[in-house]
């Protein structure tokens, strides 16, 4: 998810734990300062620009490698907020569930989130909620902004930092339940027409769940399918696209092809572009205008 989201998803679960011991503005401070601590692994200086699309959410976001962290950052809490020191467990609490919630709404978009590493490393992608939905974040900042001018714990605002989290996790599961709903329908559209996909997947379109973006991969071909969860058939358009696939018949063997397949699970594009084998991840964004691309390598007159 975008940072300010991930901000106050932290924020709002520290204000909830800790906030009734050190008050609502310091703990949503930390909380948010914490929230944002997984993304840090964006300043790691990778040598290949593959490696840093298909690496980032990676060791930082594990659910492992975050409990080891935990006793780290709850410590800390403990040692400097006096209205900690005789809650060690519920700081340590706190820490953690602040981690995994970043790294769990993380994988339920649509970019690879190794949230099992290193037991697991393969990137878990749900794609059932756009990487900034305003409506999962708004209930979110809304208290986040409240604690900020509030210095003192009421139990009001309890009730409104455990409501805000009640209403954005239920958004989460509802934009799950939404995504199983058109999936299905896409493959029942799909099947009357006799495509029988490879694979698919089903993407909301930006910053909303209501419309949503169906992937059908069959073999050299990808459709594009445009379907409103709520609407009739009339509605959803679709379009039919070349793979590219017959780019790569000379390109024999290629780590970064196999990286960009792996992480893309198998959702990926082809296109021959000046001379460059160019791979696309057709996941995230639009035809022809993809967000991650990458030249793999260079037409030879052999070639």
């Amino acid at each position: 998810m975008d940072s300010l989201t991930q901000f106050a998803l932290g924020a709002g679960v520290g204000a909830a734990l800790l906030g009734p011991r050190i008050g609502p503005r310091k703990a949503a401070i930390a909380g948010g300062l914490l929230g944002a601590l997984p993304d840090l692994d964006v300043l790691y200086p990778f040598d290949d620009p593959i490696d840093a699309f298909t690496l980032h959410r990676g060791a930082t976001h594990s659910f492992f490698i975050q409990a080891l962290a935990t006793p780290v950052f709850g410590e800390a809490l403990v040692r400097l907020f006096e209205g900690l020191r005789d809650q060690r467990l519920r700081s340590y609490l706190a820490v953690y569930l602040i981690f995994v919630t970043h790294a769990v709404i993380d994988a339920l978009t649509v970019y690879g989130t190794r949230i099992f590493w290193p037991v697991f490393p393969d990137p878990v992608g749900a794609g059932s909620i756009f990487i900034i939905d305003p409506l999962y974040s708004i209930p979110l900042l809304v208290v986040v902004i409240w604690a900020l001018f509030k210095g003192n714990w009421t139990p009001r605002f309890g009730k409104a930092a455990v409501a805000a989290l009640v209403v954005s996790t239920a958004y989460l599961g509802a934009g799950l339940a939404a995504q199983q709903a058109i999936e299905t329908r896409a493959r029942t559209l799909l099947a009357e027409a006799g495509v029988y996909p490879d694979r698919l997947l089903a993407n909301p379109t930006p910053f909303n769940s209501l419309f949503w973006k169906v992937i059908a991969v069959a073999g050299d071909r990808y459709i594009n399918l445009y379907v409103p969860l709520f609407g009739p058939q009339e509605q959803i358009t679709a379009y039919i696209h070349a793979r590219g696939t017959e780019h790569l018949a000379c390109l024999g063997e290629s780590e970064a092809l196999d990286k960009l397949a792996a992480f893309s699970d198998g959702f990926y594009g082809v296109d021959l572009e000046d001379g460059e084998v160019v791979v696309s991840d057709l996941r995230m964004g639009m035809t022809p205008n993809y967000v991650f691309r990458f030249a793999i390598a260079e037409e030879t007159a052999e070639g």
